[in-house]
């Protein structure tokens, strides 16, 4: 629909574009990168911020401004230090499953570099909540293991180092966050913080899911998505920032 910001969706750590797949059959037009070294067979980066230069280079050299940014877990990490740094080319953030902090336990971190098929496993059994399709499991384990190793360390160690909750009252950007009731690996409590600390900030917990609460229940986020755009869309532009 005309009038519409372009909706730009950020994997989290070990993921690749498809992740999104759902929410671009749900939002056509949509756009979702693969992060660098996630599935071109080059490196990817230590840091967010590295991250979040490589994709305003991309947008920028695409044209996506305005745009519509979400990003799940390190994606919304991403979108978090994207909005700090360049608000101007943002209509709105998404934040799915994420925090203004997101510290990463030793343990995982160590088995990551040591045993990484078994990390993963880890990984992923604290990302679904209870009961999950033993398909979508299947799937999600069969897609990171496809992402290198060294990779994936990598953004785990990016996510270990990143910490704005000291600038969150600064974000002039409307903003959306969304978790899974039963999210294990960054609670509701998460979301709880960025809805209360973000100026502005619309919060919308759903029932039944994880972490992987857009894979898990993606009727309901692409509800929740699909309504924050329309109201964006609605809204006069400089009302948004």
């Amino acid at each position: 629909m005309s009038g519409l910001p372009r909706l730009v969706f950020v994997h989290g750590a070990g993921g690749t574009s498809h992740a999104w797949d759902l929410q671009r059959l749900a939002f056509p037009g949509a756009v979702a990168p693969n992060l660098p070294g996630h599935a071109d067979g080059g490196c990817g980066f230590t840091r967010v911020e590295a991250y979040g230069e490589w994709l305003r280079d991309a947008a920028r050299a695409q044209s996506w401004p305005p745009m519509l940014l979400a990003g799940h877990s390190m994606g919304g990490a991403i979108a978090l230090w994207y909005a700090l740094s360049h608000p101007r080319d943002l209509a709105g953030i998404v934040l799915i499953a994420t925090g203004g902090r997101l510290r990463v336990h030793p343990e995982t971190l160590a088995a990551l570099r040591t045993d990484y098929p078994a990390a993963v496993d880890r990984i992923l059994g604290m990302s679904l909540a209870e009961h999950p399709k033993p398909r979508l499991a299947a799937r999600l384990r069969e897609a990171m293991l496809a992402v290198p190793q060294d990779v994936t360390v990598g953004d785990f160690e990016a996510c270990d180092a990143f910490d704005v909750l000291d600038r969150l009252a600064d974000l002039r950007v409307p903003a959306l966050v969304v978790v899974g009731r039963e999210d294990r690996v960054t609670p509701p409590k998460y979301a709880e913080y960025l809805r209360d600390h973000i100026p502005g900030a619309r919060l919308v917990v759903i029932d039944g899911a994880g972490h992987g609460v857009h894979l898990e229940r993606p009727r309901e986020v692409n509800h929740a998505i699909g309504e924050f755009r329309e109201r964006l869309g609605a809204a006069p532009a400089n009302a948004r920032h």
